[in-house]
């Protein structure tokens, strides 16, 4: 997939309708059979799938003072759409990827899912929330984020043991096709994280988070880990998963040239804020806000050659150790407004939205 052979964005999905979440669910709500992707249909026509609006968190420093790490971020995704959020270390994305979740409690603002408040839930309502496995974390590194003691079908169904789903036999036939979908067999069920390499690993943290049949995959920097031939198998996996599986996913990323091959949509994290949000090609092709145009220049790869990204054909490979980062770090100060004029479809803070 080359970078100018952007996915097209907000694909519409024809499968079994599911039920949809509500801020309510039933004290009694546990994990329904389910034997293949589920998506609900009754989202209403100009309804995202996932609405962030004016979304604030923070955290207390040791010094007693609260410092804020989101300020006032709206974001939409919509079924079927891959959004790449993009922006330095410290701006902000994990956080917010965290809150959707609910790993980190917002201080202000609304995070709606399939059309029903999600953020605040408590007790069995939000128990039940998660046990149904709609929204999915793939963590920045496998090597932490799986049990080293655990063997591979363990850890991918370890979602669907806490949902009593299925039995034992039923659950690793599961993990199985799960582990097909993301490019293994079934010879990795029993081994150890160990004993595989790391884009293997990253491949299983992924089966781990589709196991469950999501509608929305948020992926924290799911390549960053990984050497330049691994990341283009990764990217070109989550890319072939929202189309085989009607997946959405946000993807986390420092990794611009990354966005350009696989997202169909970017948004722009600058100090906690959107600065920028538009289809991939217009923002790269035309940045409008400063800050946007100090990171495509310090991405040469993807403002004077989309085709070499890590999206790019390097030829057929296998899975490599061995980390690998482009130190991509960029400069935290506030660039302030735009002054440029925006490209078309482009939205851009402090010019409207």
């Amino acid at each position: 997939m080359s970078g100018s052979e952007l996915v097209p964005a907000a694909r519409k999905h024809s499968d079994a309708a599911g039920e949809p979440i509500t801020a309510q669910l039933p004290a009694d709500a546990g994990p329904a059979a389910s034997t293949g992707p589920s998506h609900d249909l009754s989202l209403a026509d100009d309804e995202p799938l996932l609405r962030v609006a004016g979304l604030r968190a923070g955290f207390h420093g040791p010094d007693g003072i609260t410092h804020t790490v989101l300020d006032g971020v709206d974001l939409t995704i919509s079924p079927g759409e891959i959004v790449g959020l993009i922006g330095e270390t410290g701006s902000g994305k994990t956080t917010l990827g965290r809150a959707i979740v609910g790993l980190v409690r917002p201080t202000a603002g609304t995070i709606r899912f399939e059309g029903a408040q999600i953020q605040g839930l408590r007790g069995r309502h939000r128990r039940a929330l998660r046990r149904r496995g709609r929204i999915q974390f793939i963590f920045q590194d496998p090597l932490r984020s799986l049990d080293p003691d655990q063997r591979v079908t363990d850890i991918v169904t370890e979602g669907l043991a806490i949902r009593r789903e299925l039995d034992p036999a039923g659950r690793r036939q599961r993990a199985a096709e799960a582990l097909v979908a993301v490019g293994l067999g079934p010879e990795f069920l029993d081994r150890l994280p160990g004993e595989i390499s790391g884009g293997q690993r990253q491949r299983v943290a992924i089966a781990r988070g589709i196991v469950t049949h999501p509608r929305l995959l948020i992926c924290d920097e799911p390549v960053s880990a990984l050497d330049a031939a691994n990341r283009t198998h990764i990217l070109r996996l989550l890319a072939r998963l929202r189309d085989d599986q009607a997946i959405a996913m946000l993807i986390i990323s420092h990794d611009l040239a990354s966005m350009a091959d696989v997202a169909d949509r970017v948004a722009v994290l600058h100090n906690g804020r959107i600065v920028e949000e538009g289809p991939t090609a217009r923002v790269f092709a035309a940045p409008a806000h400063p800050y946007t145009q100090l990171l495509i220049a310090s991405s040469p790869r993807t403002a004077r050659d989309p085709g070499s990204g890590a999206g790019a054909d390097h030829g057929p490979g296998r899975d490599h150790d061995g980390p690998e980062r482009d130190g991509s770090e960029r400069d935290g100060r506030d660039l302030g407004p735009a002054t440029a004029r925006p490209g078309p479809g482009n939205n851009v803070a402090g010019q409207g939205r």
